[in-house]
């Protein structure tokens, strides 16, 4: 079991010194979360790849169909060479619904971003190889030129490419055989007809015996495959690992620490503090 910490709300300078206190405190990982008009997530990852050295870091998550998958494998590249080899980019369809996260553009609907998130997958195993490349596809398309001048950018150190989290909706077998084809799985919770109830370690369980057939079907193992669980644990809290233990008795492989009640710096900060210097809530 692996642990990360979600800075809710922060710039650059906050993320180095949360990141670097984050290692310190012995968390395995660090995460910002991206946003659509907001503090540019990478220029905060890349700020806190220079205060560390052990630490993974990430994004909580990036909205991959809002995103143009080559600026996406500019920047998680970037990061991950000045990390050397640290970066794990986590993905989803993006916010729905919430006017706050669509005042630039009309929701093309959920059925055109799981087209535009295919896409851009496929793209950025591409990407992140450094040669030209066709793709030919329903949104994208590259054209394959002898030589790139100027040159692309650097691949990443991490290879055949940066380990890529996607979101999952249990127990939908589309959502959930892209997260099982890639990386890890971040559990979404969408029962087919009626309405998501609480979301269980044994509802997790489920899914990751999905995943493990799914993944060997297609001749994967689940060596190396992250499976996450999200919640909060306090830092005063002796008993936090409690609140984890049955979700790694599930099968979870990673816990992210994530404290959404507050986006106020003058909050977030200090609570952030308090939480990483407690360390984080490792299960025995």
């Amino acid at each position: 079991m692996k642990y990360g910490f979600v800075m809710a709300y922060g710039d650059a300078r906050a993320a180095a010194e949360l990141a670097a206190m984050a290692e310190e405190h012995g968390w395995d990982g660090f995460f910002v979360w991206e946003s659509i008009w907001g503090i540019d997530a990478w220029a905060m990852l890349a700020a806190a790849a220079m205060t560390t050295e052990r630490i993974r870091l990430g994004t909580m998550l990036t909205p991959l169909p809002r995103r143009k998958p080559w600026d996406v494998a500019g920047q998680t590249s970037t990061v991950d060479n000045l990390s050397n080899g640290r970066v794990t980019l986590a993905v989803g369809l993006g916010v729905a619904g919430e006017e706050r996260f669509w005042l630039f553009e009309d929701d093309p609907g959920r059925k055109v971003r799981a087209e535009l998130m295919d896409e851009s997958l496929a793209m950025l195993q591409q990407l992140w190889r450094d040669q030209p490349f066709e793709f030919a596809g329903r949104h994208y398309r590259s054209k394959k030129v002898a030589e790139l001048m100027p040159p692309a950018p650097p691949p990443p150190v991490q290879q055949p490419r940066i380990p890529t989290w996607v979101v999952g909706a249990w127990p939908r077998p589309k959502s959930m055989r892209r997260a099982a084809l890639q990386d890890g799985w971040l559990p979404n919770y969408a029962p087919i007809g009626e309405q998501p109830g609480e979301w269980t370690p044994e509802l997790l369980a489920e899914g990751v015996a999905w995943i493990r057939q799914e993944r060997a079907a297609n001749g994967l193992t689940m060596d190396g495959y992250d499976v996450v669980a999200e919640g909060t644990t306090a830092a005063d809290d002796p008993a936090a690992a409690d609140t984890v233990r049955p979700w790694a008795d599930a099968g979870a492989t990673w816990w992210i620490d994530a404290d959404w009640s507050s986006m106020d710096p003058a909050t977030v900060r200090p609570a952030a503090e308090r939480r990483l210097k407690a360390g984080p809530p490792r299960v025995s």
